[in-house]
């Protein structure tokens, strides 16, 4: 580790927690993905139950988590678990991916997701307008706003963890209290008309093309159908597990991280469940499916607030994506800091500054963010590594039961909630996902394995620069 005079203040209390994992969750996917999901499910019963089982498995593996958290409540979360249950190198490759594509390529896709809706208020940020034409590149207004924003996030980490705290816990209560009052005043504006039609045939699994015409499926289709419905479900209840990535600025962690895990999982999944109640209370089917730009959220602002709902949207969306950036880019740093300090990321990654954070690590995870933000390639990416994202929390849970049995003596002030039922079921929901996932759509999974596996070479190089050997 390394010898330096900086350490980790632990500044966050609970609610700080709970907003991370609130805040990480909450971006831009539950105002789009829905058109998605019913495009796949063609009925408002499985839309609803799609987000009910993502639901149901985030808050799961959440509970379990926080067994991990109170055994190892230091800096760098899921990495730290995989390390000491299952060694080294499935602890790189995820931090590899991590870097790669899940953390900062999310981080891209936030940002440029702020700055599309900011252009509903300001047309001359739009993502249409070329602002410089590179001739190989040309790069818009949009893409320099997610730019902007990355860095200044990053800036305000640099300078100390209580200036991020406080932006984080601001920005995740005022956008919770948004989207609650949206589901209110969109259940307000309840019509029953549409209720009832969208419910008549609720468990009636069929494809919905947005031109309203049906396919059914086969009996094994419908699975595969489930499954891609459920990315876009996953990627937006993901990076709930950030939180851990900053124990060690977390006051009370054995206690705190856990708690602040199924506290933060629980609100974001009934918000979640609840949203899409409502937007079946306000959309016909065939509209969700043919929301423009799949912004199913402007759709039903429109119905609900008139002329004002796209305003409404842009406005809460920004809230939304500015919050959840910051926590991604707080959290995201600390997984690169304890890597370096294992001889596995840039040295200087694994130092602290003045301020008592990894200054370095959040401003090199900057620079690859703002890549990929340029990049434009970013959202085809996040589709593809839902695939890994779900293997790598099952191998961690799967560490909770290896754990048990090689280390039964160390210190467990939270034990996993429902355990083995809860945990194993969840490795089997997340194994019955990535199959038919890797069956029947198999672009979703094989570049985001490509990429993981490439951490392969990556690591043995960087062992044998270290001198290191494995244990």
């Amino acid at each position: 580790m390394s010898n330096e005079k900086h350490a980790f203040k632990p500044t966050l209390g609970l609610l700080d927690a709970t907003m991370v994992v609130s805040g990480g969750m909450i971006g831009s996917g539950i105002f789009i993905v829905s058109a998605d999901i019913t495009r796949n499910t063609g009925s408002a019963g499985w839309l609803i139950l799609v987000w009910i089982i993502t639901g149901f498995m985030t808050v799961t593996a959440a509970l379990s988590y926080g067994e991990l958290s109170g055994m190892f409540p230091k800096a760098g979360g899921q990495y730290i678990y995989l390390k000491e249950a299952w060694g080294p190198l499935p602890a790189f490759l995820f931090g590899w991916s991590f870097f790669a594509v899940i953390q900062t390529a999310t981080i891209a896709a936030v940002g440029v997701a702020f700055a599309k809706f900011t252009a509903y208020l300001i047309p001359a940020l739009s993502e249409d307008i070329v602002a410089i034409d590179l001739g190989f590149l040309q790069i818009s207004p949009a893409q320099l706003l997610s730019i902007a924003v990355i860095v200044l996030l990053t800036y305000i980490n640099t300078r100390g963890v209580k200036n991020g705290k406080v932006l984080q816990t601001t920005f995740t209560l005022t956008k919770i209290a948004s989207l609650f009052a949206l589901i209110i005043f969109g259940l307000i504006a309840f019509k029953p008309e549409v209720w009832n039609a969208n419910w008549e045939n609720a468990w009636d699994l069929h494809k919905l093309s947005p031109d309203g015409s049906i396919e059914q499926y086969t009996t094994i289709a419908a699975f595969g159908a489930i499954a891609a419905a459920m990315v876009g479900s996953i990627f937006s209840s993901d990076s709930w597990n950030n939180v851990a990535a900053i124990a060690g600025e977390i006051k009370n962690p054995k206690r705190n991280i856990g708690l602040s895990l199924f506290l933060g999982t629980l609100i974001v999944t009934i918000i979640y469940v609840l949203t899409n109640i409502m937007y079946t209370a306000v959309l016909s089917l065939q509209e969700i499916t043919a929301a423009d730009k799949d912004r199913v959220a402007v759709a039903a602002s429109h119905v609900i607030f008139g002329s004002a709902g796209t305003a409404i949207i842009a406005v809460m969306i920004m809230v939304s994506t500015f919050g959840c950036n910051n926590g991604l880019i707080m959290a995201g740093a600390r997984v690169y800091y304890t890597m370096a300090n294992d001889g596995l990321f840039f040295k200087k990654a694994g130092t602290l500054n003045n301020a008592s954070v990894p200054g370095f690590a959040l401003w090199i995870q900057c620079a690859f963010a703002a890549a990929w933000s340029l990049s434009g390639k970013y959202g085809d990416l996040l589709d593809m590594i839902s695939f890994v994202v779900v293997a790598f929390y099952m191998l961690t849970i799967a560490g909770i039961f290896r754990l048990r049995k090689t280390r039964p003596d160390i210190e467990r002030p939270y034990k996993a909630f429902g355990y083995p039922v809860l945990p194993i079921l969840y490795i089997l929901m997340g194994l019955a996902f990535c199959i038919l996932l890797i069956v029947y759509k198999p672009k979703f999974t094989w570049p985001g394995l490509i990429i993981t596996l490439i951490g392969i070479p990556i690591y043995y190089a960087m062992k044998r620069n270290t001198g290191e050997n494995d244990k």
